[in-house]
C-alpha cells in the first residue's frame, strides 16, 4: 500500500472536567483505521504516581507516541515532585526541540487534582478556560457538551460522562466505552 493510500488512524476522545473540588479525566475506547473500528476497548486514561504524587493523564493520537510522552512526563515529575505545571512545561520544551520527539503525534490532558493542563507537540501547555479540556477526534463535541452541562447539578464525573455520551452520538470516531479516573485537590 502506498503511503498516500493509508486511510489514517482515528482514535479517542478525551475530556477533563474540574468541578466541586474534583477533576475527572474520561476517555472513550475506540480506535479506527479509516472507516473500520479496530478496537473498541482501548484504555487511554492512566493514573501515574511518580514520586508518590498522583497524576491522571489522558491521551489522544498515536498510542506508542503517547506512551513515550507519558514516560517522559513521569521522569519530569520524578525530577520535580508535586510540580505538574513545571514538569509539563519541561516536557513541552523537550517535545518541541528534540528532533525525535518532534515526530510524535499525540496530545495529553493531565491533572494532579489542582491543575488541569493540555500539553501539545507545538510546545503548548494550556490551562483551559471554564475548567474543561477536550482533545481527540470528538474533542470539540465533548467540549461543547460539557460547556453546556457545567452549571448543571451534575458533578465532575457526571458532566464528563454525559459530554462523552453526546460526543459518541455525534462523532463516528468516538464510542461509549469509557475509562474514567477522578482525582481530588
Amino acid at each position: 500500500m502506498a503511503e498516500t493510500d493509508f486511510p489514517g488512524w482515528h482514535g479517542t476522545t478525551i475530556i477533563g472536567v474540574r468541578k466541586g473540588g474534583k477533576v475527572v479525566i474520561a476517555g472513550d475506547g475506540q480506535v479506527s483505521l479509516g472507516q473500520t473500528v479496530i478496537k473498541g476497548t482501548a484504555r487511554k486514561v492512566r493514573r501515574l504516581s511518580p514520586g508518590g504524587f498522583d497524576v491522571v493523564a489522558g491521551f489522544a493520537g498515536s498510542t506508542a507516541d503517547a506512551f513515550t510522552l507519558l514516560e517522559r512526563l513521569e521522569k519530569k515529575l520524578e525530577a520535580t515532585p508535586g510540580q505538574l505545571a513545571r514538569a509539563s512545561v519541561e516536557l513541552a520544551k523537550d517535545w518541541r526541540t528534540d528532533k525525535y520527539l518532534q515526530k510524535l503525534e499525540a496530545m495529553l490532558i493531565v491533572t494532579d487534582g489542582k491543575e488541569l493542563l493540555v500539553i501539545t507537540g507545538a510546545g503548548d501547555v494550556l490551562e483551559p478556560e471554564h475548567n474543561i479540556a477536550a482533545i481527540g477526534s470528538g474533542g470539540n463535541f465533548a467540549l461543547a457538551a460539557a460547556r453546556g452541562l457545567i452549571d448543571s447539578d451534575l458533578d465532575a464525573e457526571g458532566v464528563a460522562r454525559k459530554a462523552m455520551a453526546i460526543a459518541a452520538d455525534i462523532c463516528v470516531y468516538t464510542n461509549g466505552n469509557l475509562t474514567v479516573e477522578e482525582i481530588g485537590a
